[in-house]
């Protein structure tokens, strides 16, 4: 199977794992998450997220069109189940940004998934990561590090880990574990 889950709390560096991963993998389809929360400045509708209403993604979950759901920092996120296992059909690298949550559903239901987990430095450089990215405010990001403290703890259920110290090395440890193109 050809799904590959990044695990890791907000700030790790998901995305810009993903951004790089692509200039290696011509075959890889990112995933676009479903959630309640408001846009970004920087952020488009089906670009970065489907940004839909609670009572929107409730309708989701209830008509199972989710493959993984969680709530997380008061927000619901989660992944549509029809374009994954369509582009998993065509032979595709899929590829899950997620947290601990959604991935523990994910290896239920699809247990031959790549799982893993990504790691940051150190909490100091995470709690600066989140500070620079300058996308929530003192309380929003005090409630990320301490949901982050929980997820790094459950690095042990992940097949691997890696450490973003620097995308260069992030991605050095990944593209080994990878299926073949």
């Amino acid at each position: 199977m050809k799904l590959l889950m990044l695990v890791g709390p907000s700030g790790v560096g998901k995305g810009t794992i993903v951004r790089e991963l692509r200039k290696h993998r011509s075959d890889l389809w990112l995933s676009i998450s479903a959630t309640t929360r408001t846009a970004r400045a920087n952020e488009t509708h089906g670009v970065d997220y489907y940004f839909v209403t609670r009572s929107e993604f409730e309708k989701m979950i209830a008509a199972d069109e989710l493959l993984e759901w969680a709530e997380y920092a008061g927000n619901y996120y989660g992944t549509p189940a029809a374009p994954v296992q369509d582009h998993l059909k065509d032979g595709d690298l899929v590829v899950l940004e997620i947290e601990v949550a959604g991935a523990r559903q994910i290896k239920q239901r699809l247990p031959d998934a790549l799982d893993v987990m990504v790691l940051p430095p150190s909490l100091a450089d995470l709690r600066s990561r989140l500070e620079l990215r300058g996308t929530e405010g003192e309380a929003a990001r005090s409630q990320r590090l301490q949901l982050a403290q929980a997820e790094l703890a459950a690095a042990g259920e992940f097949s691997y880990c890696i450490n973003n110290d620097t995308i260069e090395s992030a991605i050095d440890q990944l593209l080994p574990l990878l299926p073949a193109q």
